[in-house]
């Protein structure tokens, strides 16, 4: 009999970027990897499922198990009711369930359970994290990884919060890290080039580009003061949806003079983005915190220079194929931009090394990874 695992796939069908995107590639290379006479099934619960439409089902084994019922109704009945509802009153019997986005339900006596976490910022630094969801972090993810049998965490240094802030035993985390698809990759076709800054109103302006979420972890007010110091013939991109204390990002740019030089684009579409990322002069990602910091990797597949944090998981992911700089010292960051800008052959061995590094992170790999913990949980 095949056994049956139930995976969380809601935040997959929800966020485009983020937990989203670590769940959908997760995934569709399980599918890859998984022929039909593998005897694993795979049943993926989706919480809110009457606000979206389901996409194709990614093979064969694999089968929706949706609920109409909201997460935070989820939550209301498994966290502060302590209702009985295991999760396969929706998804039927399971064998194993892997929570992927920090919160394990209850599940039936006897399923083996897997969460992944993805970074502990909201206890590393919680005046970023939005209070209410910090106390819900704070009340849900050390009940999950006490309870779960086994926990992945996204890199070395989640691990290593793990162990230090929760007391996790080094046996029971694994270390998956993301990878990269095959769409990130150097785009140097002119039309593409020149049709991806067309339509976001660049014209011939050389740019610095940055992505994620606009709210304090990701630590813009700092690039925007050092951008300030740079060269006034360059803009400033920033790619990502608005977020918590938004408005702080927006108000630095006005203080700082540099209205018309700083341009946000909100939230841009996958298959603009290897473009996007070709086209800038460098990539800037001076997060606070960050679990993995995919926009980095990704920046690297395509071949552009990046100036990173050097603090949690920034230099596990970038490694020697990036500038390293502190995020809170805005001299250091501005001084690492304006070396990067006046040294042609640094940007070019950078951006070599960088390509080299991020073909170290695939998600056929990480999904490898993952059946041999799924094997060896369900053993």
């Amino acid at each position: 009999m095949a056994a049956r695992i139930g995976i969380d796939y809601t935040a997959a069908v929800q966020q485009a970027a983020g937990i989203g995107r670590y769940s959908r590639e997760l995934v569709k290379a399980l599918a890859a990897l998984s022929p039909q006479k593998e005897a694993l099934e795979y049943r993926l619960f989706v919480a809110s499922a009457g606000r979206v439409s389901l996409p194709a089902l990614p093979g064969p084994n694999f089968a929706w198990r949706p609920t109409r019922l909201t997460e935070r109704w989820l939550a209301r009945l498994w966290y502060r009711l302590h209702l009985p509802l295991w999760i396969q009153t929706w998804t039927g019997p399971l064998d194993l369930f892997h929570a992927t986005d920090f919160f394990l339900p209850p599940v039936k006596p006897g399923t083996r359970t897997l969460v992944t976490v993805h970074d502990l910022s909201f206890v590393r630094e919680p005046e970023t994290t939005m209070p209410g969801m910090s106390r819900q972090l704070n009340q849900w993810v050390p009940r999950s990884v006490r309870q779960a049998d086994h926990v992945i965490a996204v890199s070395e240094a989640t691990r290593q919060d793990l162990i230090e802030l929760y007391q996790t035993p080094p046996q029971k985390i694994s270390v998956l890290y993301h990878g990269v698809t095959a769409d990130f990759q150097p785009v140097t076709a002119p039309d593409r080039l020149a049709l991806v800054r067309q339509k976001y109103g660049l014209g011939s302006q050389p740019f610095i580009l940055s992505l994620g979420t606009i709210q304090p972890r990701k630590n813009y007010q700092h690039l925007i003061q050092a951008f300030a110091a740079l060269d006034p013939a360059l803009a400033l991109v920033i790619v990502g949806s608005k977020g918590w204390h938004y408005e702080a990002t927006f108000n630095e740019v006005a203080r700082c003079g540099l209205t018309g030089r700083v341009h946000f684009f909100g939230f841009v579409a996958d298959n603009d983005l290897p473009a996007l990322y070709s086209a800038a002069s460098l990539f800037v990602y001076p997060s606070l915190y960050e679990g993995f910091g995919l926009p980095a990797l990704e920046a690297m597949a395509c071949g552009t220079p990046v100036v990173a944090s050097n603090q949690s998981a920034l230099p596990e992911v970038v490694g020697e194929a990036g500038l390293l700089v502190n995020p809170h010292d805005v001299e250091a960051l501005a001084a690492a931009m304006s070396r990067l800008l006046a040294d042609t052959d640094l940007r070019q061995k950078l951006a070599q090394a960088g390509q080299a590094r991020a073909a170290q992170f695939t998600w056929t790999g990480m999904a490898a990874q993952l059946l041999d913990l799924y094997k060896t949980l369900l053993d």
